[in-house]
This record gives C-alpha cells, structure tokens and sequence, in this order.
C-alpha cells in the first residue's frame, strides 16, 4: 500500500499521543513504544492482562509486523494454537532507516486508530 502522504504526521501524531495518553495512559505523555504495545494488545486479542517480559517483546513486534504490512513491509502468516499471530518479512522490499521506520510507524499509528473507529482528533478542531 502507498504511504499517505496527506497526513500532517507531526500534528496528527502529538493528538493521538494526547488522546491515547488521556484514555489509556496517568496524563503523562505515552511514547511510541507504549502506544506500540496497546495496539499488539489489541491485535492479540486476549484483551489486557501481565504480560512477561517476552510477551511485552512479542507483543512490540505484533505492532510493529502489523503497521508495516499495510506498507507490504510484512505479511501475515496466521495465528498459532495459543492465538499469538505470526509475521512473515518481504525480503524484496529496501530496509528502512531508522528514523524512516519511525515515521512510517507514526503514520501508520495514526492510519491504525482512525480505521478502529477511534475519533483522536475531535478534540482539537
């Protein structure tokens, strides 16, 4: 899929960080990271529960394999018995620097939250 090139990332970035950090976070500000792990979470499907440190791992990648496929980045393989997807990376595809794969996952985030029916933005029109 080709990038949106339309999303203001910066803008549109700090209100999901406002929204998420609001609804899901104390107040203070969630990085990537933590809104990394509320959508492997939600992609798990096992609903909120402790997590080992392997499974918080795990559940990073979940995001990450999720985000990126939508850029053919990765493909789905499939859940196995216990309901953990799998992932499989599209060698044909150029590595992403650093600070590419960033915004990338930003913008990918944001495409995420506004497909589940999550309205971030209305807040702050």
């Amino acid at each position: 899929m080709k990038r949106n090139n339309s999303i203001d990332v910066k803008k549109t970035w700090t209100e999901l960080v406002d929204y998420v950090s609001e609804v899901f976070g104390d107040g203070d500000p969630l990085d990537l990271q933590a809104i990394l792990f509320l959508i492997g979470v939600n992609e798990l499907g096992q609903g909120y529960r402790e997590f080992t440190k392997d499974e918080k791992i795990n559940l990073l990648h979940i995001a990450i394999c999720k985000l990126l496929s939508r850029y053919g980045y990765y493909e789905f393989l499939g859940k196995d018995e216990d309901g953990w997807p799998h992932w499989e990376t599209n060698s044909e595809l150029p590595e992403l620097k650093t600070g590419e794969q960033t915004r990338l996952m930003k913008e990918a985030a944001i495409i995420y939250f506004s497909e589940s029916g999550i309205d971030f933005q209305s807040s702050k029109q």
